[in-house]
């Protein structure tokens, strides 16, 4: 068997091993998506199969709908549904830095033993960090690491590190896919995913609050910048008029990032006084990355998001000053 990230195995068998007999919670961001989601089901099994650990996976909000399905029998708690002080230590996953656990998460466990994660933005939080920004998802390191280890992956296990490796990367339509991630994921297959069934899960079973919100979305397109970047807003009547939920907002950034001649698609909402923002690119050359932290925010070359805290009126001005002079730098540079 091929040696996929070998630098990182050692290291996570020999940090996962330190919590023997330990009560571990392992966490998520806020608004979790797939990738998210799989990586905390994939790592609490892991740690209780193979270590022996009393791991519980807990995040700040609850289990999108679409991933509902793939979470089985591992234990999985809203932040709010347990007790957050009975924990010795905690594990992250898919976490570009403490900011994204969300605020009750986040005071609770101020020390993070291990961090796995693969945004370039990655912050090195923990006591032992293993990033690796060149990985498609965050599912894909793990699933590696467990390969190269000679873990035994079970169907549930397989299937959610294939649900966060199928997110990420599009349906394997970004640049980050690669012939690592198809040789992952066939041994994932192997182990008993299905990608089928998580296909239909994720992209066949869609609300119609959601489409109602779309929709929206759609009609709300502004392009600027010589038609480089394209702009959607979803603003609080939207949310009101499609009684759709928040996790319904994933993937529709990418209708804006999918336009012939479209650079940059962006995605604002706003939400019960709070703003929130993406930014989606077809090319890492555009570091998206690097305008999301100009908004206090971050994650990866062609992906990210940001919480600019500050109203949609005062946002989109110095958004489209940011992205004119973004693209400026960067016609200067290449």
């Amino acid at each position: 068997m091929s040696e996929f990230f070998p630098e990182h195995a050692g290291p996570f068998a020999q940090a996962a091993s330190a919590l023997e007999g330990k009560r571990i919670a392992v966490l998520g961001h806020v608004r979790p998506d797939g990738d998210c989601i799989g990586s905390q089901v994939a790592v609490t099994r892991i740690l209780r199969q193979v270590f022996h650990v009393d791991a519980a996976a807990i995040n700040q909000h609850p289990v999108p709908r679409a991933c509902a399905s793939f979470v089985g029998d591992t234990p999985f708690f809203e932040a709010g549904d347990v007790d957050l002080n009975g924990f010795d230590y905690a594990v992250s996953v898919d976490c570009a830095d403490r900011s994204r656990f969300g605020s009750v998460v986040d005071q609770a466990f101020p020390e993070i033993a291990l961090n796995v994660d693969h945004h370039i933005s990655n912050t090195r939080y923990a006591a032992h960090n293993l990033v690796e920004a060149g990985s498609s998802a965050t599912g894909e390191l793990l699933a590696g690491i467990f390969l190269d280890n000679g873990y035994a992956i079970d169907p549930v296990t397989a299937q959610a590190l294939y649900v966060g490796i199928a997110t990420d990367t599009g349906q394997f339509r970004f640049a980050s896919t690669t012939f690592k991630t198809f040789e992952i994921c066939c041994h994932l297959l192997e182990n008993g995913a299905d990608a089928a069934q998580a296909a239909y899960e994720l992209y066949e079973k869609e609300s119609r609050a959601k489409l109602a919100l779309l929709q929206r979305f759609l009609a709300s397109f502004r392009y600027i910048c010589d038609n480089r970047v394209c702009i959607g807003l979803i603003r609080q009547e939207d949310w009101d008029a499609t009684a759709a939920l928040k996790e319904d907002t994933e993937g529709l950034v990418d209708y804006a990032r999918a336009i012939e001649g479209v650079d940059i698609g962006v995605l604002v909402e706003e939400k019960d006084g709070m703003v929130k923002g993406s930014f989606r690119s077809n090319d890492a050359s555009f570091r998206v990355n690097e305008l999301a932290k100009k908004f206090n925010g971050g994650g990866h070359a062609c992906a990210a998001g940001f919480n600019p805290g500050m109203s949609v009126a005062d946002l989109m001005p110095k958004l489209e000053a940011a992205l004119e002079s973004h693209l400026t730098k960067l016609a200067e540079i290449g």
